[in-house]
């Protein structure tokens, strides 16, 4: 047990050992090597917020910091607001590991090569070489690179990388797994099957992030940790320990309230985040948080909850930016169209399907109610025959009514053991059904306005539609990554094109009328050569 009192910050390093005993004393306790301000130094931000060269200073860590080396388990998972520090910590954690315990492996994978190059230079070498003299040659490095340093004297290494399958470390840190699970979801399901499985059972992993959506890797393991916290049961050393860190645990996030004009919405907000969080905002408190939303997120309160959260709940709030029907979707929750819509027997059930070149298919069905679409079903699969969703709608034993297919189920392909068409295939299995084509649209952003334009006729079932509607949500644009921003092609590689996609085919192909449920063509008006 350490003598020194670590539940609180320090503002000033604690005095140097004096004799070789002391110092023995001291270096043999972990917490004093990390916390003292002694031993670990680090590159401290300027007041444009990024390190600067020169600005050296002693590593002590701050109340946020202090509180997870307090809490940590064998496997931890952080949601945090931004600059909080667990980078840095992460980094001279890993290098203490390194230093100090024989044949360990340490790794930090981040969200490019660049970051991670940075990382290893800025934070874990440039603490490696302000140790003292005497500590640092004793220690010498056997080999050293941009991405790993390999210590002579216990053969451990610490390594930066944007993955590391293939490697067996024993503390592992992944930074902003959010960002990389939002920008690189195929990386980041590499990290999740790859490097974190290989960390042994005593080994540490931790994660830390910003929320970035309701979805991605990050998404999955926090909320299931969140939710192995709230049952308050014992975790196993596999398990996720869930973390949060919002900005007000921060103590220099405040500002001058004189400068910045507090609005009553905002004092609502604050208000009520008292209330439900058992807090005290100060004044300053409320005119930082305000200031940080006017200045640096342009008011976009949303940025504002996913980078500086005040609850866990408002990290995963659902993004609108680059979604092609959030808003309609919206609307229809509030105006009550997204609840209980229940089977009506009696009326037909029709049908508009996604049959794209992938293996994956949607399947919308819905009964016609007058003006209204009640859409009571969603069925989607990817990698199954025709037959499958056939013998599926069979099963329900619903009597059925138009089967709408896209444009391309004419298009010859290769099925299951010959190369034809969809609709031929749907047709042999199933010729008493109705099938019928959608003319294809002049381009795919009219389509998205037939649909967005058509969505106030639609009703849902939550229940029976629930994977289609999270499908809807998160339908967006294609992230270009290059030039950062969202450009206007459809996301094809998450798995949620196919229910919109679908969805396009109804609201291209089916017009209904008041009595019929269909809008018939107008008869042409009689002429002279008729009479």
């Amino acid at each position: 047990m350490s003598q020194w009192d670590w539940s609180k910050p320090r503002s000033e390093p604690l005095p140097a050992p004096r004799t070789p005993e002391e110092w023995a004393r001291c270096l043999a306790d972990p917490w004093w090597r990390l916390c003292s301000g002694v031993l670990y130094k680090i590159l401290i931000k300027g007041d444009d917020g990024q390190e600067s060269d020169g600005q050296i200073a002693p590593f002590l860590p701050n109340i946020n910091q202090l509180r997870f080396f307090r809490s940590m388990h064998y496997r931890n998972v952080i949601l945090k607001a931004r600059q909080l520090g667990f980078s840095t910590a992460a980094c001279i954690y890993g290098l203490d590991h390194a230093i100090w315990v024989p044949n360990q492996r340490c790794g930090i994978i981040c969200q490019d090569l660049d970051t991670a190059s940075s990382m290893l230079r800025d934070k874990v070498k440039l603490a490696y070489e302000q140790l003292p003299d005497p500590i640092r040659e004793r220690m010498p490095l056997k080999r050293e690179s941009a991405k790993e340093l390999v210590f002579g004297h216990n053969n451990s290494s610490i390594k930066v990388a944007t993955s590391m399958r293939g490697t067996t470390p024993n503390f592992l840190h992944i930074s902003e797994l959010g960002k990389i699970a939002r920008q690189y979801p195929n990386r980041a399901r590499e990290i999740i099957t790859g490097a974190l499985p290989a960390v042994p059972q005593n080994g540490i992993a931790t994660i830390e992030s910003t929320a970035e959506g309701q979805e991605g890797e990050f998404f999955n393991i926090a909320t299931r940790a969140e939710a192995l916290a709230q049952m308050g049961e014992p975790l196993a050393k596999g398990q996720f320990k869930f973390h949060f860190f919002p900005w007000f645990l921060e103590p220099g996030y405040v500002a001058d309230p004189r400068r910045n004009r507090i609005s009553l919405k905002m004092h609502e907000y604050f208000d009520g985040l008292e209330v439900s969080e058992g807090i005290n905002l100060s004044m300053p408190q409320r005119a930082w948080y305000v200031q940080k939303l006017e200045n640096d997120f342009s008011g976009d309160i949303h940025k504002m909850k996913q980078e500086m959260p005040s609850t866990s709940a408002e990290c995963f709030e659902r993004s609108t930016e680059g979604t092609y029907l959030s808003n309609q979707l919206a609307t229809a929750r509030t105006a009550g169209r997204i609840g209980n819509v229940p089977y009506l027997p009696g009326l037909p059930v029709h049908t508009c399907w996604d049959i794209g070149a992938g293996d994956g298919t949607g399947i919308w069905c819905w009964q016609q109610v007058g003006l209204a679409s009640h859409f009571i079903r969603y069925i989607e699969g990817w990698g199954q025959g025709y037959s499958h969703y056939v013998n599926q709608l069979g099963a329900t034993g619903w009597v059925f009514g138009r089967m709408l297919l896209p444009h391309d189920a004419t298009a010859e392909r290769q099925l299951i053991n010959k190369i034809g068409a969809p609709i031929d295939m749907l047709q042999e299995l199933r010729p008493d059904w109705r099938w019928e084509i959608v003319p294809r649209v002049h381009d795919f952003q009219a389509g998205i306005e037939i649909l967005r334009s058509r969505f106030t006729e639609a009703w849902f079932d939550e229940a029976g539609c629930k994977e289609g509607l999270d499908h809807l949500a998160l339908y967006k644009k294609k992230f270009n990554t290059r030039i950062g921003a969202f450009i206007d092609e459809p996301e094809k590689q998450d798995g949620h094109s196919e229910a919109p996609d679908a969805l396009r085919q109804w609201a291209q192909g089916f017009h209904p009328s008041h009595k019929t449920g269909e809008r018939r063509r107008k008869p042409r008006r009689a002429g002279g050569m008729t009479a």
